[in-house]
């Protein structure tokens, strides 16, 4: 299965505690389980194990099962009731008994109800799907944005984020978003996950080889990419999975797709803001400063010097030793030149 890499859970909620400290907000109310619960679908118990990494995901039909029934149980009618299967169903045109099985936990919905649902009840379109790491993921990443500001708007880049074309990230923006049927809508996303994410070859992968990866046949797949069916439930699932990409991937309307691409752009955006606010923060990670320190500190005096000898040696050769911050430069232009000499114990710390 092919999937991108995704972020460390228990990084992010750090990071997200330490933004809304910074904010004035109170980090436990902005990470309280029952508000990321209530955004993702992730019931408030499994949360933590989530976060942590040691939580085994449940079953497709009885994760799609549960989101279903937290939806009903803490999106009420305003007279404080679940919403009846009709009212919901009737919303996008269907007889209630057709999510029968979904509430019981007994079948899964249709794509079209699955979307309907999420609609209905005004959660993002992978609601129902996400894992549950995904779905954790991205309530924290709006925790983030209740705290913070900022937007970044390369059409190019929300293209490939979204599955939208660049013309449609514009549209979106100006407030005018494309309405496309969902069938044409799912497979144009679709087409565009298999030319954007090619194999290391560059040729777009199979649909027997996406297929495989969730066991189905490449055929279950055909009309999809010829854009005369749509995929059940859990062939988008597979497909969402298999590309790396969010769970309402295929799902998303413009709009709800364009906002998630923003909110990914904006928590990296953050990450450089962070950089720039402190500069030897990103030193230190282009060339793990810290492992060269903490090796450097079993030094002798001696030690030191040679290292700072060599230090100058490498500056020479590369043209870089009379410029700011190193031996030679000008006075004041750089802490670093003030402990360059014999030590070094002004630049690289006290020595033990």
């Amino acid at each position: 299965m092919r999937a991108a890499a995704r972020p460390d859970l228990a990084a992010i909620w750090r990071r997200v505690g330490a933004l809304a400290e910074r904010c004035g907000r109170d980090p436990a109310e902005v990470l309280a389980v029952e508000r990321l619960s209530h955004l993702s679908g992730v019931e408030p118990r499994r949360i933590p194990p989530v976060v942590a990494g040691t939580a085994a995901d449940a079953p497709l039909e009885r994760r799609v099962h549960q989101r279903f029934r937290l939806l009903r149980a803490t999106r009420l009618d305003k007279h404080g009731r679940e919403w009846p299967l009709a009212a919901i169903a009737h919303d996008f045109g269907a007889p209630g008994a057709s999510l029968g099985p979904l509430n019981a936990g007994t079948g899964m919905p249709r794509l079209g109800h699955a979307a309907g649902v999420q609609r209905f009840f005004g959660v993002y379109a992978g609601f129902l799907l996400a894992d549950c790491k995904s779905a954790v993921e991205r309530a924290l990443a709006l925790s983030a944005t209740t705290v913070s500001d900022g937007r970044e708007e390369d059409l190019e880049h929300l293209s490939y984020l979204t599955g939208l074309s660049p013309q449609a990230v514009r549209q979106t923006l100006d407030g005018r978003p494309p309405r496309l049927p969902l069938k044409e809508q799912v497979h144009q996303r679709f087409t565009h996950l298999r030319r954007t994410r090619p194999r290391e070859d560059g040729q777009a992968h199979s649909l027997t080889a996406i297929a495989r990866s969730f066991d189905a046949s490449g055929q279950s797949l055909t009309r999809l990419a010829q854009g005369e069916g749509m995929p059940n439930l859990a062939a988008a699932a597979g497909i969402q999975r298999f590309y790396g990409v969010d769970g309402g991937f295929l799902l998303a309307d413009d709009t709800e797709a364009l906002a998630t691409a923003l909110a990914l752009i904006e928590g990296e955006l953050e990450c450089v803001v962070r950089e720039q606010e402190n500069p030897m923060l990103a030193v230190l990670r282009a060339h793990d400063v810290r492992s060269i320190v903490t090796r450097a500190g079993r030094l002798s005096p001696q030690g030191w010097k040679s290292l700072a000898d060599h230090l100058d040696d490498l500056l020479a050769r590369e043209g870089q030793l009379g410029l700011p911050g190193t031996q030679g430069g000008a006075p004041g232009d750089g802490a670093a030149a003030e402990g360059s000499g014999t030590g070094g114990s002004g630049t690289w710390g006290e020595t033990p």
